[in-house]
């Protein structure tokens, strides 16, 4: 085993932290599971890989080790970051706080937008000003830059963002001002609006750079530990880690542009899950990923996830190029909970890895959606992980009818509710990605992974009206699986605004060609081979008067030709174009990608027969619109022969997941070893 070689994608989520290693040579798939450590998620990394390591795999053979992960998503969300100062333009430090002077709900007025990740008296101005046509009005006043570092020093701030107006595009004052904090302040990480995020709306760009300088330090302390500990195992790649995009990022690259991870985990789970639907005849699907604590869903369209240039975590807008991924809280540890007037609920809140579901017992006190498929027998009531994880079915079944007997409802009748209530909310980010965007999803099929994505999986295409489920091989490591379909990459970004004409297009032009200059660069120092690069240029455009742009994507010269492709992408956008209007170019982009990702391979045809893969028969409720409890055959996926078809009810076991197929259903083995799950015709 030691001249083989390992590439080993991680997933970090709420619950458990997942392992894929794919064998180069063969393109065999392994899978391990390991329970999260939310102290320090580079332990349960740590204790995955000392799992491979003891199951016989080589460290020192181990050539790639990528992983996606939620540290900086979970810094934001529980205001965990590092005290943090801001310096900016004179009469802009309360940019933050103005924001767009929106209220976050426009008829609840006990809503609010969260704290400014700055406090005001952090928030320092200095006299300096360009125009936006980079004529310099206010030179950089120095003396002040030294000053606010004074102030930033008494207060023993840990990094410093700088965001001066124009800087997205004339940006001499910003990396001045950069020079001296940073010898004024020796290690502490100094973030310039201009590296960070340089496009034009002041208010995105400032609170983009103050969130990259808020999680920076903690963030480089973790991705430390990180490498420390692969180290110690003998694991001598660098950890590449996920960024919104979907592609891969080094260390570096990491630790100075974290804010670029928000997104880490779910944007891996729908570029692996795009890829598998691809090759199992399923252009267009909608992703749903069901974890401990979250439901993630994401719309493929030919092929391709759907991207989005701005989105806000926990609140706060984040300006940069992600995968458009819908969060609800919904997963499997989200808690049951009945509200004042008396009804029902499931979520957001969740019981996380710690101390988790009641069934697990690690401590847990309130029923969660995973007491409740205990208590209805969808999940083996001895133990899950292939045995490696005692559960007790009897204390989710005494949760679930404490709960119960609180809203007046058997055991049976409130375990139901909280399964329907989940789905319901699952369906409802369904259809907020795709029917509400003009998307039949009768021609999409749904892609379920995650620890919980099957096992609600057909209850939610029923209620969505989605006819086809495809569950991939080893659903619950899909996320740790899709890093190892993911390629480096990152954005290269210029604003232009300016009216399309013929000196702006030769301008256009020209900008494109010195930002491919500095991909290129970046990718070489990537250690990207020169055969594995490429390069798509996008322009991003409106027309005059428009408020938002559309991205036109490719290489064309000419100016005609891009008119004419703007004009293709704003009727697939907006449904119309207007030929007599002038058109406004706003940003162009130069996507940088090496193409290191191990492409998929269509594994061997699995022998065998459905009766030696069947382990049981188990009375499982199926929910009171499939009939209640009823005898569901239970198989062992891993036995299941490929072309092997059966229908409902029945239960699907295996590592990482749990399937159920309610009567209605049928299911076949495809030749990729995904479970294809259709409904029957009434």
């Amino acid at each position: 085993m030691a001249q083989e070689q390992f590439r080993i994608g991680v997933d970090v989520g709420g619950t458990f932290t997942d392992l894929s290693l794919i064998d180069e040579g063969t393109g065999e798939l392994h899978h391990f599971k390991t329970p999260s450590t939310p102290h320090d998620p580079s332990e349960a990394i740590q204790n995955g890989l000392r799992q491979a390591i003891d199951a016989g795999f080589n460290p020192k053979a181990v050539s790639h080790l990528g992983h996606g992960t939620t540290v900086a998503t979970n810094m934001i969300i529980e205001r965990k970051g590092t005290l943090t100062g801001l310096l900016t333009t004179k009469g802009f430090r309360d940019v933050l706080e103005i924001a767009r002077q929106q209220r976050p709900h426009l008829y609840d007025y006990s809503v609010h937008r969260p704290a400014p990740l700055v406090d005001r008296w952090l928030r320092l101005e200095v006299s300096e000003r360009f125009t936006a046509d980079g004529d310099e009005l206010i030179p950089l006043d120095e003396a002040a830059v030294r000053a606010a570092a004074a102030q930033f020093r008494d207060a023993k701030v840990a990094a410093v963002a700088v965001c001066f107006v124009h800087a997205y595009r004339f940006d001499s004052h910003e990396r001045r001002a950069g020079e001296i904090l940073r010898e004024e302040l020796p290690g502490v990480p100094v973030s310039l609006s201009s590296e960070v995020q340089p496009e034009f709306r002041e208010f995105e760009r400032f609170s983009t750079t103050v969130m990259n300088a808020y999680l920076t330090p903690k963030m480089t302390g973790y991705l430390d530990r990180l490498m420390h500990r692969s180290r110690e195992l003998k694991v001598s790649a660098a950890p590449h880690t996920v960024h919104s995009n979907g592609g891969l990022m080094s260390m570096d690259t990491a630790k100075a542009f974290p804010v670029r991870t928000c997104l880490s985990g779910p944007a891996a789970g729908v570029v692996g899950a795009a890829q598998v639907a691809q090759a199992a005849g399923f252009p267009n699907a909608v992703t749903f990923d069901v974890g401990g604590t979250s439901t993630d869903v994401s719309l493929i369209l030919n092929g391709r996830g759907a991207y989005t240039p701005l989105r806000e975590v926990a609140g706060y807008p984040v300006r940069c190029p992600m995968v458009d991924v819908h969060v609800i809280g919904a997963g499997g540890g989200s808690i049951a909970w009945v509200d004042d007037a008396g009804a029902l609920k499931a979520g957001p809140q969740s019981a996380g890895a710690v101390p988790g579901p009641v069934g697990y017992m690690r401590g847990g006190t309130e029923p969660t959606i995973t007491d409740a498929n205990l208590h209805l027998g969808r999940l083996n009531p001895v133990a899950l992980l292939n045995g490696a994880m005692p559960v007790d079915r009897d204390v989710a079944t005494q949760v679930v009818s404490a709960i119960g007997r609180r809203i007046g409802a058997s055991p049976d009748v409130a375990a139901d509710g909280i399964i329907r209530i989940a789905v319901a909310n699952m369906a409802r980010a369904i259809r907020a990605i795709s029917i509400e965007r003009g998307c039949d999803v009768k021609e999409f099929a749904l892609v379920a992974f995650g620890g919980a994505g099957p096992l609600h999986a057909p209850f939610v295409a029923d209620e969505v009206g989605i006819p086809t489920v495809l569950i991939p091989e080893a659903p619950g490591t899909m996320c740790a699986r899709g890093v190892l379909l993911s390629n480096v990459s990152q954005s290269f970004v210029s604003s232009h605004v300016a009216p399309l004409s013929d000196a702006s297009w030769r301008e256009v032009l020209a900008r494109a060609a010195a930002m491919r200059n500095e991909a290129q660069a970046w990718l070489a120092d990537e250690q990207v081979p020169e055969g594995l690069r490429e390069y798509v240029r996008i322009i991003e455009a409106r027309y005059v008067g428009q408020n938002f742009e559309v991205r036109v994507e490719g290489d064309m010269a000419d100016r005609e030709v891009f008119v004419r492709a703007f004009y293709q992408v704003n009727d697939e956008v907006y449904g119309y174009h207007v030929e007599d209007r002038g058109i406004e170019i706003v940003n162009i982009r130069i996507e940088a990608i090496g193409r290191i990702a191990t492409p998929l391979r269509e594994p061997p045809a699995l022998a065998g027969s459905l009766a030696a893969a069947r382990i049981e028969t188990r009375s499982v409720h199926m929910g009171e619109d499939y009939g209640g409890w009823t005898s569901a055959a239970v198989y062992d996926r891993a036995r299941l022969p490929t072309g092997a078809s059966f229908t409902g009810p029945t239960v699907i076991e295996e590592l990482t997941a749990t399937t159920l197929l309610p009567p209605g259903w049928s299911a076949e083995v495809d030749c990729w070893r995904n479970l294809i799950l259709t409904r029957n015709a009434h």
